[in-house]
């Protein structure tokens, strides 16, 4: 009997499939009747659902959390608790990044490598989400931001910002913002009200003018606070973790504090910070807690598939490393590409709640931590393999990988994949499932291995019906895609 592993579903994720390697040449004739899949050129094609996924056995999808490279963007100032939402951008006119922070007296802050930031001059407007548009002909707009509850304004070099009359898009005290240039589209998540307290909502636009707003499309369920409730209690008993100051079980809720979204590789990501609150806190009008940052995907914007069974895929540092991401991390807007890299500017606090606390952990441990008279949080940086999010993996038993079928639009094919102890051949079959073409064995870590073909080619089957067969063995597949 053969399970199938559906990415849509949290219980199956990690599942290893059983599926028989080959189809009948009946069965894949009806495959192939179906409308052929046609796959930009370029594009990449990732796994974290199954839109080019046929069938899939001996392989297990896993999710990769980035490597965390510490705080990047620190406030002079310890009493200014320094944060962001936002993603730096690229300014090709002063060739800097500049990224915009909140907490603190600098809000603008700018650097040629993404790594040593320097204060920049002071915006005329208080915001906390900027992108930049490269496509805009009115080089006066080229910067865009958002006004949380305030409305957008629009710069020439984002500092001097001039508010245009559109309506805001309704948040409570939450939101991000990104841009695709390809697709032209301005993602805006904000924070409203869900079933179990804050949920993300979003809301589009292609002229910076007109948004259409989908409502609140992401919400926590059931299952959340089931799996909060565990996290909650994993996180008391591990004294090597920041402990809340109040846990009261009668109070333990898991929320959608805020979502980063952005386009890539023709899906959009989500990073969900979901919020897990342990108690209310006698002089602060919040509830104490933690949060961590989950992935989620969408093809559509409205319907959200929740990735590597609700894993963390950004967590908290252990006391001893330094680092400020303790107990609250936020994401940013979207990641900064930067070579095979992706690069994650996140918000990372030590504590909570900005209050004076005197008191007695739930474990026993005495503190006493002063309001704002103390160095609390940063900008930190993490960093992913590019398409690193999800893989597929194959151990001592072969494992196989059949797309749906396409359009063969490129004359070459790519992948990122990792056969440092292993390989992955290709197969090119056609709409009868007969072999046009077969790979040379890739070998070592590879984020961007051109396919070596030592029967058939492409260029002679471009405009054709096909799929892809990949046969892995101790390697694990990120991607692939065409070139012309």
């Amino acid at each position: 009997m053969t399970r199938v592993s559906n990415v849509r579903t949290d219980h199956h994720w990690c599942e290893v499939c059983t599926l028989s390697l080959a189809l009948s040449i009946a069965s894949w004739s009806a495959v192939v009747a179906q409308e052929a899949r046609r796959i930009p050129v370029g594009q990449r094609q990732l796994f974290l659902d199954d839109d080019a996924i046929q069938q899939i056995a001996n392989l297990q999808r896993t999710l990769h959390q980035p490597q965390k490279r510490g705080a990047v963007v620190r406030s002079g100032n310890p009493a200014q608790t320094i944060q962001t939402r936002a993603a730096p951008v690229w300014d090709p006119d002063a060739k800097q990044f500049k990224l915009w922070v909140m907490g603190t007296d600098e809000p603008l802050r700018v650097s040629s490598d993404g790594l040593h930031w320097t204060a920049g001059p002071k915006p005329n407007l208080k915001f906390d989400h900027a992108v930049f548009d490269p496509q805009d002909a009115d080089s006066a707009r080229r910067f865009k931001a958002a006004l949380i509850n305030e409305g957008f304004a629009v710069s020439s070099d984002g500092v001097l910002w001039t508010k245009l009359d559109v309506p805001a898009v309704q948040s409570s005290d939450e939101a991000n913002m990104s841009y695709d240039p390809q697709q032209g589209l301005f993602i805006h998540s904000v924070k409203r009200r869900g079933t179990f307290g804050r949920a993300v909502a979003i809301a589009t636009s292609r002229d910076f003018k007109s948004w259409d707003d989908l409502g609140v499309v992401f919400q926590a369920d059931e299952l959340d606070q089931e799996l909060g409730r565990k996290n909650i209690q994993a996180r008391t008993t591990d004294p090597t973790l920041q402990q809340t100051f109040h846990n009261a079980p009668q109070s333990q809720n898991v929320d959608v504090y805020n979502m980063g979204v952005f386009h890539y590789e023709g899906i959009y990501i989500g990073m969900p910070a979901m919020f897990h609150a342990t108690g209310p806190v006698p002089n602060y009008p919040n509830t104490d807690g933690f949060h961590l940052v989950q992935l989620a995907c969408s093809r559509d914007l409205k319907s959200w598939v929740r990735l590597g069974n609700r894993s963390t895929f950004i967590g908290p540092s252990r006391l001893d490393s330094g680092a400020y991401d303790l107990t609250q991390i936020l994401p940013p807007s979207a990641p900064v590409m930067k070579d095979d890299q992706l690069w994650f500017y996140y918000t990372g606090l030590k504590y909570r709640a900005n209050f004076t606390y005197v008191g007695t952990y739930p474990t026993g441990k005495t503190v006493s931590i002063p309001g704002r008279d103390r160095d609390v949080g940063a900008v930190s940086l993490a960093v992913l393999r590019r398409d690193g999010f999800i893989s597929l993996d194959a151990g001592e038993e072969l494992g196989t990988l059949l797309t749906k079928p396409f359009v063969l639009s490129g004359s070459s094919l790519r992948v990122n994949a990792d056969a440092t102890s292993g390989t992955i051949e290709v197969t090119v079959l056609d709409g009868a499932n007969q072999t046009v073409a077969a790979s040379e064995p890739i070998i070592g870590d590879l984020p961007s291995a051109s396919i070596q073909w030592k029967t058939g080619d492409l260029e002679t089957n471009k405009g054709k019906t096909m799929s892809l067969r990949f046969s892995l063995r101790n390697a694990r597949l990120y991607s692939f895609w065409f070139e012309p």
